[in-house]
């Protein structure tokens, strides 16, 4: 691992449709004296910026070049398609590409789908973004396959979407440079793989220290008389002295001597 936690702030970069609240909330929790700074790119300017050290890791879509970054998979959004309210499609609870054989499908310049043979029929001109064609949908144009989170994005109230069975997916990691893997890109890691506050993974974990050695042994309980050092006697057994209690012993006893 390279790099220090020396730097004062923490920049992370995140692409349309990725929602960073929930791991940003766990930071300021985790490192209320480190600032974190969001900085917003597109799908295309986001791996270029890590490389440019303007964001420290980002929330990138797949593929990703492993010659220098590092990334974790981290979910597979699901695929719809963007209509008006009063598309046909807006009916049914979910299409595939083929029931789009009819349909304009537009087919923005900031794509993140990797298509290999688009749908339906292509437009006379492509839109530059995926805001542009989200008004030509709503102006009647044409429709729209995106990943769910950037037509929450560009919610209107005059559009609706539907899950596309069979079109490609997009999948959101988590990236960052490969030779900057820093002690707060591990912190983040970990917040994002939902480590736990205690958890040393990442980070150098401190050696278990050794039981202190007893500096003497306890004394035995003899059950004597304190201060006498003597052991008490015991219950229920033989007798160790001479005399059954403890006491003199007894005087031996002969046969009786016969008178004369």
């Amino acid at each position: 691992m390279t790099g220090s936690d020396a730097s004062p702030s923490f920049r992370l970069a995140y692409v349309p449709g990725v929602t960073p609240t929930k791991w940003v909330r766990i930071w300021n929790e985790r490192l209320p004296d480190i600032p974190l700074t969001l900085v917003g790119v597109t799908a295309a300017e986001a791996f270029a910026a890590l490389r440019a050290g303007e964001a420290d890791a980002g929330f990138v879509r797949l593929p990703v070049d492993r010659t220098d970054l590092s990334a974790i998979p981290l979910y597979t959004e699901t695929t719809v398609v963007v209509v008006p309210k009063d598309h046909v499609v807006a009916a049914v609870d979910e299409v595939s590409t083929e029931d789009l054989a009819d349909e304009i499908v537009l087919h923005p310049l900031d794509d993140v789908l990797g298509w290999e043979t688009l749908p339906g029929k292509p437009a006379f001109e492509r839109p530059a973004t995926t805001a542009d064609a989200i008004e030509l949908v709503a102006a009647g144009i044409g429709v729209l396959v995106v990943p769910q989170s950037l037509a929450r994005l560009h919610h209107r109230k005059d559009l609706t979407y539907r899950p596309v069975t069979d079109a490609p997916a997009s999948r959101v990691a988590l990236s960052w440079p490969e030779e900057k893997t820093t002690d707060l890109v591990e912190d983040f890691i970990g917040i994002v793989r939902g480590r736990t506050v205690n958890s040393s993974r990442g980070r150098q974990a401190t050696p278990p220290q050794p039981k202190q050695e007893r500096k003497a042994a306890a004394p035995k309980k003899t059950g004597g008389k304190p201060g006498t050092g003597k052991p008490a006697a015991r219950s229920g057994g033989k007798p160790t002295g001479k005399g059954a209690r403890g006491g003199a012993a007894a005087p031996k006893r002969g046969k009786p001597r016969r008178r004369p």
